[in-house]
């Protein structure tokens, strides 16, 4: 695999960490250097589907040739207390492949399983930082910066890696009427990124009692979904497309309800 280059922050996508980091993007198609053990998936997965096309051609269904190639259902609760949001809480668990690939060839031995757990976790959240852990989040449409995550964990769920850390900003933030929103998503749409349910996204208790949220589904074109459903897992990465098909989390909140 060829090193990857390095590129600009695209057009849209503000640099959001506190502390300035370069992006890396790969040369080839997929996910955005995910993690060493996320590339190795990518790689290998585009590999072993693009062969079996080829063997297979007159029996693969066309899904086969479509992005999104990886999945990842999250939930994520929204921190904070007396009108200040002070991060995120994140849960997120990979499909059964994606867990498999970023398993592989690590030594996940009864003695050794915890230890290699931890250490592919470190490995996400050190290359993720350079991707702002996927998740954008703005007042209007000025984003509001946040803090590198210092640590998280990873743990198996039967056949699913389960990744937990949190994700603090870099100031709290005061709720306001109506005008937050929350993104995380994956620019290329390689990887699906998806809340499942809008329970999926919680208020800590404090700020459950002056705010809601609203978890709206993403509305791309027929031509815009057509084109997703042309992309083989080896094609080049199109940044502007995760955008499209992302939900949206909004926050109304009010004033502090007076105290019983």
């Amino acid at each position: 695999m060829k090193k990857p280059l390095i590129f600009p922050l695209q057009a849209g996508m503000p640099d959001l960490l506190q502390r300035p980091e370069p992006l890396y993007q790969p040369s080839h198609g997929g996910l955005n250097r995910f993690t060493r053990h996320f590339s190795s998936f990518i790689d290998s997965f585009a590999r072993t589907q693009k062969a079996c096309l080829w063997a297979l051609a007159f029996c693969v269904a066309p899904a086969a040739w479509a992005h999104p190639h990886s999945w990842i259902d999250m939930k994520t609760t929204i921190e904070g207390e007396q009108g200040m949001i002070t991060g995120f809480k994140m849960v997120w668990s990979f499909d059964a492949m994606t867990s498999a690939y970023m398993l592989d060839g690590e030594d996940m031995s009864p003695d050794n399983a915890q230890a290699t757990l931890q250490k592919v976790a470190a490995s996400v959240l050190e290359n993720m930082k350079y991707e702002h852990y996927f998740t954008y989040f703005y007042d209007g449409d000025t984003p509001i910066k946040y803090k590198v995550v210092e640590s998280g964990t990873l743990s198996r769920d039967r056949a699913k890696l389960v990744l937990q850390f949190e994700l603090p900003l870099s100031k709290p933030k005061p709720v306001t009427r109506d005008s937050l929103r929350l993104l995380i998503f994956e620019p290329s749409y390689y990887v699906d990124m998806a809340w499942k349910s809008s329970s999926d996204v919680v208020l800590s208790p404090d700020l459950a009692r002056q705010c809601k949220v609203d978890v709206i589904a993403p509305n791309p074109t027929p031509e815009q979904m057509s084109y997703a459903m042309s992309l083989p897992a080896d094609a080049d990465p199109d940044n502007a497309l995760g955008q499209l098909f992302t939900q949206t989390v909004k926050l109304h909140c009010a004033g502090l309800p007076a105290a019983p």
